[in-house]
């Protein structure tokens, strides 16, 4: 895969993300197995998975080193990273944990290719809950071969994550309000049931994310950020 298209794939699969969002506080066009969608009746059908999105906040999806402690331009870039294909495998039939084992791919050029060398880049795999709570963070690393007159090299990098199952469960009353089938004519029939307060609250409380990126210090965050 060219480096160029791994960068743009690395920024692109935020919308992991968004689309689970979107598909919890209404009806989105990006229904899959695990979301909410219309039923064919007048009501809503839950196939709703306790398995968790997974995506690359923004901005974490690249990093790039220079040289020395040189000024952060163009002319100064020492080997520049891109995270890709990050991928899931969830089990959430065992035991009191959901489990997702993650796996993404990491492209990355140099700019000087003389001599072989090892360049190891941190990442972090945190599990997010109801969008904005941290539930856990672990780093790990993944180190990239360059042969030697080589500029690029690639390399795969895993994590796990791990889910309380009874969290990641929407309680009975919830999924009751939400399945109940509603007949025509009904005063509560033209309404979406997840537009309710309550039911949109203990949603986004049963709803986790895992979100991997490079682990980046303000500096490199703030050259993401503004470039």
């Amino acid at each position: 895969m060219p480096f160029e298209e791994a960068k743009m794939n690395a920024r692109r699969l935020t919308a992991t993300i968004l689309c689970s969002a979107a598909a919890l506080t209404g009806l989105s066009g990006c229904a899959k197995k695990g979301e909410i969608v219309v039923d064919s009746g007048v009501g809503i059908t839950a196939v709703r998975s306790r398995c968790p999105a997974v995506g690359i906040p923004n901005y974490t999806g690249d990093v790039t080193l220079f040289r020395g402690a040189g000024e952060h331009t163009a002319a100064n870039i020492d080997v520049v990273g891109a995270m890709t294909n990050v991928r899931s495998q969830c089990n959430e039939d065992v035991g009191d944990r959901v489990t997702a084992n993650v796996s993404f791919d990491v492209f990355a050029n140099r700019t000087d290719t003389s001599g072989p060398r090892q360049v190891t880049l941190p990442y972090f795999v945190t599990v997010l809950q109801g969008g904005t709570s941290v539930v856990s963070k672990r780093v790990g690393s993944v180190t990239l071969n360059f042969a030697d007159g080589q500029a690029r090299a690639q390399a795969q990098g895993t994590g796990i994550a791990y889910i309380d199952r009874a969290a990641a469960t929407l309680p009975p009353e919830i999924r009751d309000q939400i399945t109940r089938k509603r007949k025509a004519g009904e005063s509560d029939a033209a309404l979406d049931p997840l537009a309710d307060p309550t039911v949109k609250a203990a949603l986004a409380r049963a709803s986790f994310e895992v979100l991997v990126g490079f682990q980046l210090d303000d500096k490199q965050l703030a050259y993401n950020a503004t470039r």
